[in-house]
């Protein structure tokens, strides 16, 4: 991380603390819900299958970088399925750059070849080992093996929602992200158990045994992008939601923190680590700020 943006970054939180402002620095663009997957977790994929055109997609990034926001996230769907005439991904992570955002991150199911160094995280879903992770996802592992091992870039950071089938496959995919070539780090989440898929969901003991693996693996050296100290917050979900320091824009439509926040009832079960590591972290939870320091200057 370039060290001006580290001193933008700072300033931001310490504003936000000590003035308990509401202003976002983390906004999602919702590039198209289009996907080549049927993933059993996923509530979201291909509800309209629309990909939206450039100029849409740029007039939101515009329109979050007005609002403040400097750490901007691609979405899908599946985010390398984007197209519009000659135009890619890249352009648009590209043109994000020339606007002025700080970091600029993709989210990907690694199923396409991974040519975008322009990108400061590229965060890829990983659900497991090859058998868990095929049950979840279809047979896709060895081509995302594949894919990250012909990489252009070592800006990889796997993305696993730990849920009732791969909640044992910890330790493999934190082994595998420490061993391989292009891979920075792996971040997880717990399931988010929207309506169709609450037989997934975690109980809190499930979620006090799995922290306690990530726990070992950091021990271990395993490069793991979460923060240790909201591990007893997110077993118990007793962190503030929403987050009003992140937003998403899909279609024209602001949402607070999340697609999800329109669910009755979902945000007292939400899994996402980052939402517990955000609001923790701008409510001045001085552990949070400390360990996010260190580990962010470690991974981005």
């Amino acid at each position: 991380m370039k060290f001006s943006s580290f001193v933008r970054f700072a300033s931001f939180g310490i504003k936000t603390i000590v003035f308990r402002k509401k202003k976002p620095i983390l906004g999602t663009v919702i590039i198209t819900d289009r996907c080549n997957l049927k993933c059993k977790h996923c509530s979201v994929n291909n509800i309209t299958a629309i990909v939206h055109p450039y100029e849409k997609v740029k007039g939101e990034m515009q329109q979050l970088y007005d609002m403040g926001v400097r750490i901007l996230f691609f979405c899908g769907g599946e985010t390398f399925l984007w197209k519009d005439g000659d135009k890619t991904l890249r352009d648009l992570v590209i043109e994000a750059k020339k606007m002025g955002f700080l970091i600029v991150n993709v989210v990907t199911n690694g199923t396409f070849p991974i040519d975008l160094p322009e990108a400061d995280l590229i965060l890829l879903s990983v659900d497991g080992d090859r058998e868990k992770h095929n049950e979840i996802r279809g047979e896709t592992y060895d081509l995302i093996m594949k894919n990250i091992e012909n990489a252009t870039a070592d800006n990889i950071c796997f993305y696993m929602a730990i849920n009732q089938i791969n909640k044992g496959t910890i330790r493999d995919v934190c082994e595998k992200a420490r061993d391989m070539k292009n891979v920075r780090a792996v971040s997880f989440n717990f399931h988010t158990p929207y309506p169709d898929t609450r037989e997934l969901a975690l109980s809190k003991e499930e979620k006090a045994a799995c922290c306690e693996v990530i726990t070992q693996m950091m021990k271990e050296g395993a490069p793991i992008f979460n923060l240790k100290s909201a591990f007893p917050y997110l077993i118990e979900n007793k962190f503030p939601t929403p987050c009003h320091q992140c937003v998403v824009i899909e279609d024209g439509k602001v949402s607070v923190c999340g697609r999800c926040i329109e669910v009755e009832g979902l945000c007292n079960e939400c899994g996402y680590f980052f939402v517990a590591e955000y609001t923790l972290l701008f409510r001045g939870n001085v552990k949070i700020i400390f360990e996010m320091l260190k580990t962010y200057l470690k991974y981005i």
